[in-house]
C-alpha cells in the first residue's frame, strides 16, 4: 500500500495527536472506538495522527494488537491527514520487529521511537540504536526524547549526530527544556524538523520556530489544541496565548491519575467511549472526574 499522504513524511508539521488505544477492561481493542477517536481529533482540526505511542499503552499492547491498530489507523484516516506510528520498545531489535510490522501494513508516512527505558544506555549506544532502526526501514524516522518518563536523555550533540542519518527527518522532545530546543532548531539541518512533546509548551515552541507538536490532550481537546498552531500561523498571538493557558487547566489534570487514564476519562466527558487502560492502571478519584467534566465542557466553548 503506498502512503496515504504524499511527501507528508518529509515535513511533519502542525498538531499531531498521540492517541490513545480503546480497549475494554480485558484489554481486547474496542475497534469501533479508535475510529471514533479518529473521527473526533481529524474534525477538531488535527493535522495529523499517531498511534502506538505511550498515549497509546504500546508497551501493554500484543503484537497482533499493535497491527491491527496500525491497520484500522491507516484504513479510517484513508489520506485525511497523515498517520504516525510508534516502534518505541525497549531492545534494538524489538523496535525493528515493530518497525518493520508497520512498513509492512503500508499507509503509515513516519515512524517516532522514544529512548530505550528500564536501560540507561550510553549516548553512543543511543547513536548506534536509532542509526540501525532507520537503517531497518524504508519509513522515515522521528527521534523522541522524554527523559522525564525514561530517565534516558538525548543530549543535544547526539541529536544532531543522528539527524545526519538518512532516514532520521526530526525529533519530538518532551525534556520542555526549551534553551535546548532552541540550540537544536538553530543548528538542525535545514530539512530536520522538530515537534514539541509538552503540551504545555506548544506556543512557546512555535515561537521559537518548532514545527508543531505531538500533544496527548489533542485526544480530549482537539480544537483547542489545533487552534493553537493556526492561530499562531494566522500571526494572532493573542488567540494562541488564549488557547494555550485555558489548555493549561486539562494538562494538570492529565498527571493527577495513572497516564493515560485522564485522557480517556476526558474523551468519555466529550461523548467518546475509549474504555479504559491495562490494569493496573484503572483508579480514577470521583472529584476528579467532577473537575475534568468542569475542564473539557469549558475548552468546548472555546
Amino acid at each position: 500500500m503506498s502512503r496515504s499522504v504524499s511527501n507528508a513524511a518529509s515535513t511533519p508539521h502542525g498538531i499531531i495527536p498521540a492517541l490513545v488505544t480503546p480497549l475494554d477492561e480485558d484489554g481486547s481493542l474496542l475497534e469501533d472506538g479508535l475510529r471514533r477517536v479518529l473521527d473526533h481529533v481529524i474534525e477538531g482540526g488535527s493535522h495529523g495522527v499517531f498511534v502506538l505511542g505511550s498515549s497509546g499503552e504500546i508497551y501493554g499492547l500484543s503484537d497482533a494488537q499493535k497491527q491491527r491498530v496500525v491497520e484500522i489507523t491507516v484504513e479510517h484516516v484513508d489520506g485525511r491527514v497523515p498517520v504516525y506510528a510508534g516502534a518505541s520498545e525497549i531492545t534494538t531489535r524489538d523496535c525493528i520487529r515493530t518497525a518493520r510490522m508497520v512498513e509492512s501494513v503500508g499507509g503509515v508516512d513516519a515512524l517516532s521511537v522514544l529512548t530505550p527505558y528500564f536501560m540507561t544506555p550510553t549516548q553512543g549506544e543511543l547513536i548506534t540504536h536509532f542509526t540501525a532502526i532507520a537503517d531497518s526501514t524504508e519509513l522515515p524516522v522521528i527521534l523522541y526524547n522524554n527523559p522525564g518518563r525514561t530517565h534516558v536523555d538525548l543530549e543535544v550533540e547526539t541529536v544532531l549526530q543522528l539527524a545526519q542519518v538518512g532516514g532520521i527527518i526530526g525529533l519530538k522532545d518532551s525534556s520542555g527544556d526549551l534553551p535546548r530546543v532552541r540550540r537544536i532548531l538553530a543548528e538542525r539541518p535545514e530539512d530536520f524538523c522538530v515537534l514539541m512533546g509538552l503540551d504545555s509548551r506548544i506556543l512557546a515552541a512555535l515561537e521559537a520556530g518548532a514545527d508543531g507538536a505531538i500533544a496527548s490532550t489533542g485526544n480530549v481537546a482537539p480544537h483547542v489544541v489545533a487552534g493553537i498552531y493556526e492561530a499562531f500561523r494566522a500571526g494572532d498571538r493573542d488567540r494562541a496565548a488564549e488557547l494555550q493557558e485555558a489548555l493549561a487547566a486539562l494538562r494538570v489534570l492529565v498527571d493527577r491519575a495513572t497516564f493515560p487514564l485522564v485522557l480517556k476519562e476526558g474523551l468519555r466527558v466529550a461523548g467518546i467511549d475509549a474504555g479504559t487502560c491495562i490494569a493496573p492502571a484503572r483508579e480514577v478519584d470521583p472529584g476528579l472526574r467532577d473537575e475534568l467534566r468542569t475542564v473539557v465542557e469549558a475548552l468546548s466553548e472555546l
